[in-house]
């Protein structure tokens, strides 16, 4: 009778300290880029600081973001592009931190050819709306080579593998690990560049403006938790690298090996607008921009001023 008293009082105290627990749902892509999600999740971080956090992944960080719209999530890990789009379509989609530099993350690989030269008039499989997408397009000026040369197929990541090995496509240009597992899995291919002194883009924290100010506490919370994963990531890196593979269901060995191809930074620099900027300046030269952005609505810097304040080194923003 003891044991089954004792029994049901610990089931009661777990459903009382659950309910405690403020609900989150929030999306990214399958990367270690995004690992600060995977490392709160899996060393319960997010539960250290009172959040009870589902993790909806998706092809790509960027494509989660516009989850954003309506509160579909309350936070979501992609690429600088990716919130500069979707802040043009609800202004509510804000960026709250800098969460990861691709150091050397992205990479041109192709089948059977060994030049980007090679490529003219190819099919390139590009994940439009992307920071490959400003990856691919830099890589070409830099070469002084014509976008118009080329032939783009808009294709998510996780399909890139499997499309060059059904030779739908002769080459793509995305981040990691979609390089390395075509490397090693398909017969002929070849890495042609790297973004490693060509464009370096930076992957952006978004929530919703509405829901972080309707839930300050929380999103404070929150941003903590992710903060004390990136501590985890930098501090730790086998223990980091053995959470990542877990989440990601990756052998270890590869989340050892990719992760040391970022910068884990959870911040705002003047590095961090330069990427903002960088995406900014690709819409409008596609005409997508719908006005010029507006860094004082885009950028909140609140969460991190609160829970990190030594980690927000902006003391103004562009007009």
């Amino acid at each position: 009778m003891r044991a089954l008293l004792a029994a049901a009082t610990a089931l009661l105290l777990a459903g009382t300290a659950s309910a405690q627990n403020a609900k989150m749902t929030i999306a990214t892509g399958v990367d270690p880029a995004f690992a600060q999600f995977y490392v709160a999740k899996e060393g319960g971080l997010f539960e250290k600081n009172g959040l009870d956090v589902s993790i909806n992944t998706g092809p790509s960080g960027s494509a989660m973001v516009p989850f954003l719209v309506n509160n579909q999530v309350q936070a979501a890990y992609g690429s600088d592009l990716a919130g500069v789009i979707n802040h043009q379509v609800d202004k509510n989609i804000v960026a709250v931190a800098d969460g990861t530099y691709l150091a050397n993350w992205e990479s041109v690989i192709a089948r059977d050819i060994d030049s980007l030269e090679g490529l003219k008039g190819k099919k390139i499989g590009v994940a439009l709306g992307t920071g490959a997408e400003i990856f691919w397009r830099r890589l070409l000026d830099k070469r002084k080579l014509a976008f118009a040369d080329y032939t783009l197929v808009n294709i998510e990541a996780p399909e890139m593998v499997a499309a060059l090995e059904r030779r739908d496509i002769d080459a793509f240009a995305v981040w990691e690990p979609w390089p390395t597992r075509a490397l090693a899995g398909i017969k002929g291919t070849k890495a042609l560049a790297t973004n490693a002194g060509v464009y370096n883009n930076i992957n952006f924290i978004y929530m919703n403006r509405g829901w972080i100010e309707a839930n300050k506490a929380t999103a404070e919370k929150f941003i903590k938790a992710l903060c004390e994963a990136n501590d985890v990531i930098n501090k730790d890196r086998p223990a980091a690298a053995k959470m990542v593979a877990k989440f990601l269901k990756m052998p270890v060995e590869l989340a050892t090996e990719l992760m040391p191809k970022l910068e884990y930074d959870m911040e705002w620099t003047p590095r961090s607008l330069e990427a903002i900027n960088d995406s900014a300046h690709l819409l409008t030269e596609q005409k997508k921009l719908k006005a010029p952005l507006d860094y004082g609505s885009y950028v909140y810097m609140d969460l991190l001023k609160a829970v990190r304040p030594a980690s927000v080194k902006l003391t103004e923003l562009p007009k």
